[in-house]
């Protein structure tokens, strides 16, 4: 018997209608701190996501230096439709947005590559935080 994660490749990714990096999406495990430790890490410098208009915008519970930036920018350009990675302040059709005093990170987004989307995301938490408060996904 097949596991689902052979299932998953077998017919998804073998046809490609999932890419490789698709598989990072989840993650599969029986152990309940496993499972708490990554939905924290998740959320550890990564806040939340949405549209205004065309641009992508990430909230993040911390601002990222230029140099981060500028890292990001080198590794995942390939996710940009034009543009680049770019610190920002709430936009101005955020100003009713209960996020607005978050840092963000706003690009052009290609609405494509999710799992290198999440691989972005992963790379962002992993960045030093300067002064970090431990995060609170269940309060979200």
């Amino acid at each position: 018997m097949l596991t689902w994660q052979q299932q998953i490749l077998d017919n998804l990714q073998v046809r490609g209608l999932i890419s490789p990096e698709d598989t990072q999406l989840y993650t599969i495990t029986n152990n309940l701190d496993n499972a708490c430790e990554i939905i924290q890490n998740f959320y550890k410098i990564y806040h939340s996501s949405r549209y205004v208009g065309e641009l992508f915008v990430m909230r993040l519970n911390q601002e990222l230096t230029d140099e981060q930036v500028e890292l990001l920018n080198d590794k995942f350009s390939d996710i940009l439709v034009s543009g680049k990675f770019e610190k920002s302040k709430a936009l101005p059709k955020e100003a009713n947005d209960a996020t607005i005093h978050l840092p963000r990170l706003v690009f052009h987004f290609n609405q494509r590559n999710f799992g290198r989307l999440y691989e972005l995301i992963n790379q962002i938490n992993q960045c030093e935080a300067s002064c970090f408060v431990k995060p609170h996904p269940e309060l979200k």
